[in-house]
């Protein structure tokens, strides 16, 4: 199952409607959205099953269920992919297109796409061959290990060190 989720405050038609499309061209019928109320002229997917919300238990059960999770690259999502092992397809909102205030999605992207289990497609068009190749052949970046609930252990020896030595 692939669970697409795009938070809920905005939606983000780009991504929607290239998943909706992808769909029908791939006949996948396994892919559930979470997609932000798309309001009176937002897109609104007709080939997958979606939600304008989630309720914490069934977000985190979609989560717990997906093969593969498709979404912004936003914090919130790319954390709980990693929480539990999930591989992550993230593209960036762009404030060109008004998705978004500021371009800190690209960056995000960017700085997480160098990690396993997170990849990133920057576009529509590389979106639809990055979910072709995850779908097909699993991911190849699978997540090694959990994202620790905690701050990692040379974080926490820096700030230790540093108030320490003050």
């Amino acid at each position: 199952m692939i669970f697409l989720t795009v938070g809920s405050e905005l939606p983000f038609d780009r991504l929607v409607r290239t998943i909706d499309e992808w769909c029908v061209d791939r006949g996948r019928q396994d892919v559930f959205g979470q997609i932000a109320e798309p309001g009176t002229g937002g897109y609104r997917p007709t080939n997958f099953e979606w939600r304008p919300f989630l309720s914490t238990h069934d977000y985190d059960q979609h989560c717990r269920d997906a093969d593969l999770i498709v979404g912004h690259a936003g914090m919130g999502s790319i954390i709980t992919a990693m929480t539990y092992m999930k591989p992550i397809v993230i593209m960036p909102r762009k404030a060109a297109f008004k998705e978004t205030r500021n371009d800190h999605q690209i960056a995000t992207a960017e700085w997480l796409g160098e990690r396993n289990g997170v990849l990133v497609a920057q576009d529509e068009v590389v979106l639809r061959a990055v979910l072709d190749r995850a779908s097909e052949h699993g991911t190849a970046r699978t997540l090694e290990s959990p994202l620790e609930p905690y701050a990692e252990p040379r974080l926490l020896a820096t700030i230790r060190d540093y108030l320490l030595s003050s």
